[in-house]
């Protein structure tokens, strides 16, 4: 277990749902009807794709960033 940072990227789409990404992990992106949720649920997936990697013997990329978000996996 470790602990990561990284640079999400946070946008609103036309219906007003918060959608984030994070640049650094290809795929890691998911969303939420408010901003608050929307950081929530990036911490989960990218919780979740540390923990695919590790079981498939990947590499866990680390990232110095100006946004970050503090994951706990």
């Amino acid at each position: 277990m470790g602990t990561y940072k990284y640079t999400v990227v946070i946008e609103q789409d036309e219906d007003g749902w918060y959608v984030v990404s994070c640049p650094a992990l290809q795929g890691c992106h998911t969303q939420g009807k408010t901003y608050e949720e929307a950081i929530e649920n990036i911490r989960e997936t990218i919780r979740l794709h540390i923990e695919a990697r590790r079981e498939t013997g990947e590499a866990v990329p680390v990232e110095i960033a100006v946004e970050e978000v503090q994951v706990v996996a």
